[in-house]
């Protein structure tokens, strides 16, 4: 018996002894008078046991079936041994039709020994609260993660992540997976993303060498931007760099979240490659993690310029790419990466010797030339013979006389 139990059989053995009122009792049981009669009653008919509750020891009327449980521990064990208990539930509602209480589905993993609690982070750095933007486009985080995306399926290593969520509603605005985090693989991003949404007000992200210019001479001269910097301030987007790992901490924690789920919605599917993992990505992970995970933003609204036709087709392929600076030849060639290119005549384009060509990488590896602004025509050359070294011909036997 419990304490409890003691307690109110001791109370009710003083009133059949009548060391005890049935008012006095009925108060210190609250309960009334005509209930401690009865505790009195069944004390005589039943003796002690009576304390105990008539369902003690029977199974719940709401208990889980016998069949289901064991059909949840199996697919624990063979589908989902690695999962939380939240994510779990979710899987088997979705997936099996079984709708339990995430408390439910822990408890049977803990039973399991499938469950492993995260370990408490440490205390760090004491850091101030900053309120959400307002409306949705305002302000994208963005960043990129390197990971085992794929499990090794296929043959795959670590994949990186390109991730942009949206500061006012904590949405995945959009996600890709690239080859890499530098600069053709960002550009191509955000060439994708202004086609699919536009072009957002700031964009706030790290001072990974992609973005920010980490040497002596961009602190002396706040003229020298890396490509991102330059791209997106020609397109009208506003670069904001975060100093530490906890400023933007939501994209941040995005990532966390991501190397659970994603990985495993992955899995499920056998989705092994990045050719397979994108279309998923845009098509149904990011809307069902929208309607699971995004709130509402303070205020209504889209803050995202739409790039028109024009614009999407001619000009921010020229902006989202890379861009170097080059001379024009004597023989009207450029010089690009050891490629050479030899201009030809471009109606109402003017082109001199010694003139600066500006030389577009696009993401897709296309090349583009523009002089003052206008493209230029051009035909890429064959590749020229490789000079013969000095030391080869210092080595060369002389002809004798």
């Amino acid at each position: 018996m419990s304490l409890k139990q003691l307690s109110k059989l001791d109370t009710v053995r003083r009133v059949s002894r009548r060391e005890m009122t049935q008012a006095a009792a009925a108060a210190l049981l609250r309960v009334t008078s005509r209930t401690v009669r009865e505790y009195v009653r069944r004390l005589a008919d039943e003796g002690p046991g009576f304390v105990r509750h008539g369902l003690t020891g029977r199974p719940s009327n709401n208990a889980m079936p016998k069949a289901e449980a064991a059909r949840i521990r199996r697919l624990l064990k063979s589908r989902y041994a690695d999962f939380g208990a939240t994510f779990a539930c979710e899987k088997l509602a979705e997936e099996h039709g079984i709708v339990r209480d995430p408390k439910t589905i822990r408890r049977i993993q803990v039973e399991l020994d499938l469950w492993e609690a995260k370990p408490r982070r440490k205390a760090g750095a004491h850091r101030e609260w900053r309120e959400r933007r307002a409306s949705f486009g305002e302000l994208v985080q963005f960043d990129g993660s390197y990971h085992d995306w794929f499990e090794g399926r296929a043959g795959a290593g670590r994949s990186c992540l390109l991730l942009a969520v949206d500061d006012a509603t904590g949405a995945i605005a959009d996600a890709q997976f690239a080859e890499h985090e530098g600069v053709l693989p960002v550009m191509g991003f955000w060439l994708e993303y202004a086609r699919l949404r536009g072009l957002p007000k700031a964009v706030y992200l790290d001072r990974f060498s992609t973005y920010s210019m980490n040497v002596k001479s961009a602190a002396e001269n706040p003229d020298t931007l890396t490509q991102f910097e330059r791209a997106a301030r020609e397109a009208g987007v506003d670069v904001i760099h975060a100093h530490s790992p906890q400023a933007k901490g939501r994209v941040e924690r995005e990532f966390e979240t991501l190397q659970d789920r994603l990985v495993k919605e992955m899995r499920l599917r056998g989705i092994d490659g990045a050719a397979e993992a994108n279309p998923f990505l845009r098509r149904t992970f990011i809307p069902a993690y929208g309607r699971r995970f995004a709130v509402a933003p303070a205020e209504p609204g889209d803050l995202h310029r739409r790039p028109s036709d024009r614009e999407l087709r001619d000009v921010l392929p020229l902006v989202f790419c890379r861009r170097e600076a080059r001379t024009v030849q004597n023989d009207f060639t450029v010089l690009y990466r050891t490629r050479w290119f030899q201009l030809d005549e471009t109606p109402r384009l003017a082109v001199r010797p010694g003139e600066d060509v500006q030389v577009h990488e696009l993401p897709n590896g296309e090349i583009r030339l523009t002089v003052r602004g206008r493209e230029a025509r051009f035909r890429e050359l064959p590749p020229r013979p490789p000079k013969a070294s000095r030391k080869a011909e210092a080595g060369r036997a002389k002809p004798v006389p």
